[in-house]
């Protein structure tokens, strides 16, 4: 052979793995679109990404993550959804409140949305069906909103003494309205009332409790809210400054201090959520992956709490709490 054509011959076969690096297919992106900030979502982000990791992707490894935090502000979200449709990512992964999901639907109808809920989907109108999902959008709902007249019947179980039992509800929220009516309901069937206060930003959370003490509230139901779960420090902390008992949403509340709490689980949600994102970008189509729904529910009470406030828990409502904190 020539010197000339075995050279050739060298620098092309040298260009043979340049050329199948530049055939590899780009790493798919997901994003995420979260009515939260990035502070806030620490410890869900963690459970999604385990999520993830079950179903064999790893950030940094063979997927990209773009987020994108609307701080709060649900008026930001429209525009981030657009954001992260002119990034082309993979799919969506729509979380920390119905109003991610519903601009993540609004914004596109061809790349796969992946959402999170604690209402019903298919009320919302994000979904034609639980079992059937269809178009471009499925997810986990993990029902949250329709326990509330459960935490009204266990804070009345604890506290049956109370004829007026406080609700705090943030009027922003979407199921504001529905909500209030279902709890009057569940209220009338066990023979209280309910004072229902809004509580849609800080300059209103303080106020809410005084107003409470002072229309005789003796317990108090927390409904279920992404804001209510960003300020569940405080929810707490003023709980214990007015001596008033209270249930909340989810378990954070009660290892923070609250009295107790009645939900599902939130981390596994959000690790099923990461599961599903993985199912997607292994080529499931979300009009065929139905609606994920919680099977496991959580009562948590906390004894120290309840010293605290003079409370004994009755021995049946504590036999059936699944996690005792003393």
């Amino acid at each position: 052979m020539r010197r000339r054509e075995f050279m050739a011959g060298l620098a092309g076969a040298a260009a043979w793995p340049l050329a199948a690096r530049a055939q590899q297919p780009a790493m798919p992106v997901i994003g995420v679109l979260d009515i939260r900030s990035a502070g806030e979502a620490v410890f869900t982000l963690t459970a999604f990404r385990s999520g993830l990791t079950e179903a064999g992707f790893s950030e940094g490894r063979n997927v990209a993550i773009e987020y994108r935090w609307a701080d709060g502000l649900r008026d930001r979200l429209p525009a981030l959804a657009a954001d992260l449709i002119n990034r082309q990512v993979t799919v969506i992964a729509a979380t920390g409140s119905p109003a991610s999901a519903l601009a993540a639907k609004a914004a596109t109808t061809t790349i796969p949305i992946v959402f999170l809920v604690g209402d019903d989907p298919v009320k919302g109108g994000l979904v034609a069906s639980i079992s059937r999902p269809g178009g471009n959008a499925t997810g986990v709902a993990f029902l949250v909103e329709a326990l509330e007249p459960k935490r009204l019947g266990l804070l009345h179980e604890l506290i049956p003494r109370a004829d007026v039992i406080a609700v705090l509800v943030n009027p922003n929220s979407p199921t504001a309205e529905a909500r209030s009516r279902e709890l009057h309901e569940a209220a009338r069937a066990i023979g209280v009332q309910i004072l229902i206060l809004n509580v849609g930003d800080d300059r209103e959370l303080e106020p809410a409790f005084t107003t409470l003490v002072h229309r005789g509230a003796g317990a108090l139901l927390v409904t279920a809210d992404p804001f209510f779960m960003v300020k569940r420090e405080q929810f707490v902390a003023l709980a214990a400054h007015h001596a008033i008992p209270a249930i909340y949403f989810f378990r954070e509340f009660a290892s923070a201090g609250g009295l107790m709490s009645y939900s599902t689980s939130l981390p596994d949600a959000y690790r099923q959520t990461g599961i599903y994102v993985g199912r997607v970008l292994k080529g499931a189509k979300p009009a065929d992956l139905p609606i994920i729904q919680p099977t496991k529910f959580e009562f948590v009470v906390n004894l120290k709490t309840a010293k605290t406030l003079g409370l004994t828990f009755p021995p049946g409502l504590l036999a059936i709490a699944d996690e005792v904190i003393e």
